[in-house]
């Protein structure tokens, strides 16, 4: 039985055919482990052969403060909790001349959801116009869907709108946070204020029209089953086959440190599993990413040879997983993530933040400083 499954994947993944439901959660629950690994780096071969990319980049989280406050997640807090922070765009602009941005080609920003009267529809704008302004040769990867909503509520514009006025302010793409499970019933109890899976969809389809590249994300390994997880990859596929928007796929492990949802870790092959089930239900997607800051470098590399095709990037100073107990370093250089693509006999590929201007990685001139 499972090898009838299994054969009917393969050939429906190769041929690039939509899988059933069932399908995809019989690849993230029950599938053989070595053949879904072989399957998925066939896929990822097909696309891209040996090459493999990273970006040097900068993620920026300008606030931890938020109106949200999900259960899951350790980075937030209230306005007046110790650790409480809210930069200014010129804060930004300053550490960031402070630090050194070198190299750099993709700002990643990305924050909480600050109440009305900490922050108005400008603040947000005023992030892109600076940095756009001290630093144009960066490209601009900012705000997650449900930044975008409660944007466009604060400006009184619809999320088309608010849109069309943020690309105009520098907006270059999107990332993809803020999906998490998108099933009511998994939202309602481990994120309840926030936007839903529908209009999670509606912003990234609306994104995708007016020209903007989005990523994808999916968070596992909290309450959720393999039957929510599948519907989840494929309600991303049928929108990836619509609109062609989306650049890269980032499975996301939940990690239980510092939240009030508490739990477990997930396991290296639980992990493993996510990352080749993704590939191969993902077919249409361009990239699919081993986000090293979650996994730790060593694991991320084996990624490469289970589907993934892209480590992210240099990072820099980042606060959401670390505050949530990942144990990887903050920032690396592109120089040591080649060594660890080259060690997975793999091609390093530097790359920008829309998958263009891409070369092979030369040691001399192309490493961005660990910040």
């Amino acid at each position: 039985m499972r090898d009838s499954v299994q054969s009917a994947i393969e050939r429906k993944a190769l041929s690039e055919e939509r899988l059933t439901r069932e399908e995809v959660a019989f690849l993230l629950a029950d599938a053989d482990l070595h053949w879904l690994g072989g399957l998925a780096h066939e896929v990822r071969t097909k696309l891209h052969g040996d090459n493999t990319y990273v970006v040097a980049n900068r993620h920026i989280n300008y606030t931890n403060v938020c109106r949200n406050r999900c259960l899951f997640c350790s980075f937030s807090a209230d306005a007046g909790d110790d650790n409480a922070y809210f930069l200014q765009p010129d804060e930004i602009v300053e550490s960031l001349k402070t630090d050194g941005v070198a190299g750099l080609r993709e700002f990643h920003i990305v924050g909480a959801i600050p109440p009305r009267e900490m922050a108005d529809y400008g603040y947000f704008r005023g992030i892109l116009t600076a940095l756009r302004e001290a630093f144009p040769e960066v490209q601009l990867k900012a705000f997650t869907a449900v930044e975008l909503e409660w944007m466009a509520e604060l400006s009184g514009m619809s999320v088309r709108d608010t849109l069309i006025d943020l690309k105009k302010a520098g907006l270059d793409a999107m990332p993809g946070g803020g999906a998490e499970v998108f099933a009511e019933d998994v939202r309602s109890r481990i994120c309840p204020d926030k936007i839903s899976g529908g209009e999670w969809l509606s912003v990234h389809r609306t994104a995708h029209e007016l020209g903007i590249p989005t990523n994808a994300t999916m968070l596992y390994g909290h309450i959720e089953t393999p039957e929510q997880k599948a519907a989840h990859l494929l309600q991303l596929y049928d929108l990836q086959a619509e609109t062609g928007g989306f650049q890269a796929f980032i499975p996301l492990a939940y990690h239980p440190v510092g939240n009030r949802l508490g739990g477990e870790f997930t396991t290296g092959v639980e992990d493993l599993r996510h990352l080749a089930a993704s590939r191969i239900a993902l077919h249409n997607f361009p990239h699919v990413k081993a986000y090293w800051v979650e996994f730790g470098l060593k694991l991320a590399q084996v990624m490469l040879l289970w589907g993934a095709d892209d480590m992210d990037g240099t990072v820099g100073r980042e606060l959401i997983y670390h505050a949530a107990g990942a144990s990887a370093p903050k920032g690396v250089t592109i120089s040591e993530l080649a060594g660890i693509i080259r060690g997975a006999g793999l091609k390093p590929v530097v790359r920008d933040a829309l998958y263009r201007d891409m070369r092979e990685y030369e040691p001399a001139g192309e490493d961005a400083q660990e910040v």
